[in-house]
């Protein structure tokens, strides 16, 4: 049932909620840097008491607003150069060498740190937990591996993997 507008003594109801300006990631309520509406009571004990939000003042505000926009500026920027790495890293094709036997297969396997220690020695930096494996490379042959730089930043890298010179 909703509740009505108006008290039991016929007086309108008001709203008496506070604005408060999250400093800090507070679950179930919001994140860093947004303004939120909260009862006086868990402002005043729980929330400006333990430092998680601040009173929302028109400075700290314009304040949020234009670190936001700063945020968005450099985050736009790292896209850009996350993009260009990746394109970067796809036009490359990394050759490891592994020892095999006739047949093709591999003794032992060839994994996501391999893979990673191979292109950031050829002056890329792409971590291990980037190199996206279905499973470890087993035989011979070129693969077609995923690497993703960040969940919208992806690219394909091929991957050689031929006998080991025999000495």
């Amino acid at each position: 049932m909703a509740r009505s507008t108006h008290t039991a003594s016929g007086r309108p109801r008001v709203s008496r909620n506070i604005e408060l300006l999250l400093a800090e990631d507070v679950e179930s309520l919001g994140k860093r840097g947004e303004i939120v509406r909260v009862k006086p009571g868990f402002a005043r004990n729980y929330l400006l008491p333990n430092g998680f939000a601040t009173m929302a003042t028109e400075a700290n505000k314009r304040a949020v607003v234009r670190h936001t926009d700063k945020l968005a500026k450099l985050f736009e920027q790292k896209m850009k150069d996350m993009q260009s790495r990746a394109d970067a890293i796809g036009k490359y094709s990394v050759t490891l060498e592994a020892n095999a036997n006739e047949e093709g297969h591999l003794y032992g396997s060839i994994m996501g740190p391999d893979i990673s220690k191979a292109l950031k020695a050829a002056g890329y930096a792409v971590e291990p937990d980037h190199v996206r494996l279905d499973g470890p490379l087993k035989e011979l042959g070129m693969y077609t591996v995923k690497i993703q730089l960040h969940p919208e930043v992806k690219t394909e890298v091929k991957v050689w993997v031929v006998p080991a010179a025999k000495k």
